[in-house]
């Protein structure tokens, strides 16, 4: 098994991280083929950054020539996946939508703990689009971007915590779902500092995925029809050395 994990931002040190987690929980045999787009921001915290790297993902998975058999998208929140399960005839899984369902499972409701406040809107729309917002009690954001939860691990697990613990205690929350994919690493301690379970939308992500292949099951062409034949000037994008 093949699964394409595409980084939504142009970080190579977060595809890398974002590698090293799916590793981690993929079965005997599942190969990651972890990619960075190649233009966008470096870090997606905004609707505009947001709209482009949905461009860029769609673009970076299109120029990929060797077969796979799953796409999972890494990033918490983002657009993209619609367009991609038009365009392609196998499983594409939203980080976003994948913790939430993995935090349902879990327990009766779910917070997201998440980067910086500006990202709220977006991820309640996002877990709103795929019917998942009635189980989720809050949005909460440490603010810290996404780039200093790695310069900082010790602030960034402090400040995760603290949103976590205040989600189960004054919002009622069962499950965490981290809201990015560099906090993965912090799911400890925020598991320790509140006793309930957290979950990481990229390895929730990987796991559905490789479910879905197992089960021979694709997206729905009922629901994500191929696009309609017909001129779109300028796509594909040149393509990418090593794609």
């Amino acid at each position: 098994m093949r699964i394409v994990l595409v980084n939504a931002n142009t970080t190579e040190a977060v595809t890398e991280a974002i590698r090293q987690q799916a590793a981690a929980v993929a079965g005997p045999g599942t190969e990651i083929l972890a990619v960075t787009p190649s233009f966008g921001a470096e870090s997606v915290e905004s609707n505009f950054e947001n709209h482009l790297a949905a461009v860029a993902i769609m673009d970076r998975v299109a120029a990929i020539r060797d077969p796979f058999d799953a796409v999972v998208l890494a990033g918490f929140g983002e657009h993209g996946k619609e367009g991609l399960a038009e365009l392609l005839d196998v499983p594409v899984v939203d980080a976003t939508e994948a913790a939430a369902h993995v935090a349902c499972l879990l327990g009766r409701r779910y917070a997201v703990v998440t980067s910086l406040r500006r990202t709220l809107g977006r991820i309640r729309d996002r877990l709103a689009l795929a019917g998942l917002a009635g189980n989720c009690v809050s949005v909460r954001a440490t603010g810290l971007p996404v780039l200093q939860l790695e310069a900082d691990p010790e602030r960034a697990a402090q400040r995760l915590a603290e949103e976590a613990v205040l989600a189960v205690d004054e919002d009622g929350a069962d499950v965490i779902c981290l809201g990015c994919a560099g906090m993965a690493e912090l799911a400890s301690r925020v598991e320790a500092a509140t006793s309930v379970p957290v979950v990481d939308g990229v390895t929730a992500a990987v796991g559905l995925a490789e479910t879905l292949v197992r089960l021979y099951l694709q997206p729905s062409k009922a629901a994500y029809p191929a696009p309609r034949p017909k001129a779109i000037t300028g796509w594909p994008l040149p393509s990418v050395p090593g794609s």
